[in-house]
């Protein structure tokens, strides 16, 4: 753990002995009551983290000092096709890590639909794989996430619309099938991303159609089939390689 992080009501709490962040700071970092960590709470202030006490059960209890704001999340969306749950969790945890400001997922025409049924965002796995992504990147703050039943839903919501961002996004589908251009000979831009990446089996003609209407270019990243979690991770980086105020 590059930083460890609390909840805001875990704040005055003892940390249990089984808890992760327990287990990391006594038998990986061979800390000692006194001794200080880097840490933040989710959502807000980073700083310092003390141990002051160690129970004779093996909990422990911690007091933090935190004055440090944290850094800027990256103004891209993502929008993911509902895969398999264990990409999910590898698409949350890197997609966090690069520092997007929000995930969204939707059900789409050549998606499997059975992958919508995870239990990921209705037990905590979600949010777990979110805090991974920021601990590993000493960040504080965490995508959004939101679920939609499908693309139509989504592009209905148009959610990147309600951020409170008044710069007009450039919108993008990558489509490695039928693009329109390639998302390499996009030029600089001082206006955030949206980004949306279907299945691996791509998008319908009937979605492509949708993403016309809505606004949409539909531009490559190659020719090559990607995994949907890497097509994510791809298209963050190359946004973030385009968008001005991060160059």
């Amino acid at each position: 753990m590059n930083i460890i992080l609390f909840e805001e009501y875990e704040l005055g709490r003892n940390l249990s002995r089984r808890d992760e962040r327990t287990i990391h700071l006594i038998k990986v970092l061979h800390k000692k009551a006194g001794d200080t960590f880097e840490a933040g709470i989710i959502g807000g202030m980073k700083g310092t983290g003390k141990i002051e006490k160690i129970n004779f059960d093996g909990s422990i209890f911690v007091s933090l000092q935190v004055s440090e704001p944290p850094g800027k999340r990256l103004p891209i969306r993502i929008l993911a096709a509902f895969v398999r749950p264990i990409q999910i969790r590898r698409l949350l945890r890197d997609l966090s890590n690069i520092g997007v400001s929000a995930i969204d997922f939707a059900g789409t025409d050549l998606g499997e639909k059975s992958y919508r049924d995870t239990k990921l965002f209705s037990d905590g796995g979600a949010h777990t794989a979110v805090i991974e992504g920021a601990i590993q990147a000493r960040d504080t703050l965490i995508p959004s996430i939101t679920i939609h039943d499908s693309l139509d839903k989504w592009l209905s919501d148009r959610p990147w619309e309600t951020t409170g961002d008044k710069r007009i996004p450039f919108l993008l589908a990558l489509d490695n099938i039928r693009p329109e251009g390639s998302f390499f000979h996009l030029g600089p831009t001082s206006r955030p991303a949206v980004l949306a990446v279907g299945p691996e089996r791509g998008w319908s003609d009937r979605e492509r159609n949708l993403f016309e209407q809505a606004g949409f270019l539909r531009l490559s990243m190659g020719s090559r089939a990607l995994r949907t979690e890497t097509a994510c991770v791809a298209a963050a980086a190359l946004a973030l390689e385009k968008i001005e105020e991060y160059i």
